[in-house]
């Protein structure tokens, strides 16, 4: 399939301003961009009045957890951990995950989210949701060892691995996920980086999002979480994808330094569960990359991207008291070419070029939050939001187009939910 889009202005994010003119797309690839593109027999999208950018990438998500959204909010996070979402979260059976999962997707398609990286339970029934959808995910079976299961979620891990990591027309990718520092102890950590490495599978994990996280790996093994994961060679045998990272020290900052991969900033989540402001600031000097996701709807509430692109930006600058640091086109690009980067697809997508893959958004300037067109990165981080988001393009598919939905049943979907998420928290 090839088709033109015409006449619409282009935010490559190399230039910080937009260009107008054409993208021809053919087959799951951006062919051409330029002016007047003449292309026989191709169907053509007149893009007048909308801008074309790179897709958003959300490098940390837990997409079924769209089912608890607004029912435990305003808990610290140990509190909203153990007394609402790990009791309701036990609830949930394969076909709750799958819709949970499908909701998470269609408000991402909705807000210009073409690719995602997520870490659940269930996973291949997120996998098929993704597959229905059209998305790009990167996904990843939670490992958690603090008890013993006859190693039954490793098993699992490997059956996502060998089941779908390529599947759907490449847009599947998997990832090796321990859950976190205290949750994964010093032998079965070292046995995953072990087998990331031999077989080169990437590895997501979280990492330092509390202060109480901190503590407990300082008073269980001496040292900060970071350290810890550095000393069992994660950092130098992987390609890592570390989500939050908020307590870090200078020390810590430079341990990462040179690593494969880079961080998922998710300011939305971490303001909203006081767990603090990520050093991002720290971590872009030091080279790290830090790409941005929203954490699950369960913590977040949003899964609007352009929310944590604002977030991220206006934390830094208000936190350092410098207007200037991270500006507009830099947050742009930590939630396109960064958190392609975190998912190890640099240069697949991520980015408005020719050869990359067809992962892009039409965005409708005709609003009045929009206009006037002075400076277009600063309009897109401070001004725009999902629902300004006019069509969605994966692969080179269309799954979004006039604000409609095209490979969801949005009618059954809100259906089925709405008496699942009651069934799931009642009581709690």
């Amino acid at each position: 399939m090839s088709f033109l889009i015409k006449n619409v202005w282009i935010m490559d994010l190399v230039q910080e301003q937009p260009v107008k003119g054409d993208i021809l797309i053919e087959g799951e690839k951006i062919a051409a961009i330029g002016a007047n593109l003449d292309v026989e027999h191709a169907d053509s999208i007149e893009g007048g009045g909308m801008l074309a950018m790179p897709g958003l990438i959300n490098a940390h998500q837990h997409t079924p957890m769209s089912l608890l959204r607004g029912f435990s909010d305003d808990l610290k996070l140990m509190d909203w951990l153990e007394r609402k979402m790990l009791p309701a979260e036990a609830r949930m059976t394969p076909d709750d995950i799958y819709w949970g999962a499908l909701l998470s997707m269609a408000e991402m398609i909705r807000s210009g989210t073409t690719a995602f990286a997520d870490m659940y339970i269930h996973m291949d029934e997120i996998a098929r949701a993704v597959q229905e959808t059209g998305m790009r995910a990167a996904l990843t079976r939670g490992l958690v060892f603090h008890e013993d299961d006859g190693g039954k979620r490793m098993t699992e891990a490997l059956d996502l691995i060998r089941r779908w990591d390529g599947a759907a027309e490449g847009r599947i990718t998997a990832m090796l996920g321990p859950h976190s520092p205290y949750l994964c102890p010093p032998e079965p950590l070292r046995e995953v980086v072990s087998l990331a490495e031999a077989e080169d599978i990437p590895v997501h994990i979280h990492l330092a999002e509390t202060k109480e996280e901190v503590a407990i790996i300082r008073q269980k093994y001496g040292m900060t979480p970071t350290q810890y994961l550095y000393h069992q060679g994660l950092f130098e045998k992987c390609h890592v994808l570390l989500a939050h990272a908020v307590h870090l020290n200078r020390r810590d900052v430079g341990l990462l330094r040179g690593m494969r991969g880079g961080v998922s900033h998710n300011p939305v989540s971490n303001l909203k569960l006081g767990c603090g402001i990520a050093p991002v600031t720290e971590m872009r000097n030091a080279g790290i990359t830090v790409g941005l996701g929203t954490d699950g709807a369960g913590s977040a509430t949003t899964l609007d991207m352009f929310q944590e692109i604002r977030a991220a930006a206006w934390l830094q600058k208000a936190d350092y008291g410098d207007p200037a640091l991270l500006p507009a086109v830099e947050a742009l690009r930590m939630a396109t070419e960064g958190s392609a980067k975190l998912l190890n697809l640099e240069g697949k997508t991520g980015t408005l070029k020719a050869g990359a893959k067809a992962d892009l958004i039409l965005i409708d300037l005709g609003k009045p939050h929009l206009q006037p067109v002075h400076h277009a990165a600063s309009l897109l981080a401070y001004s725009a939001v999902g629902a300004d988001v006019d069509t969605t393009i994966v692969n080179g598919r269309i799954l979004m187009r006039n604000r409609r939905l095209l490979t969801i049943d949005e009618e059954q979907l809100m259906h089925e939910v709405s008496g699942r998420a009651k069934r799931i928290v009642e009581g709690i």
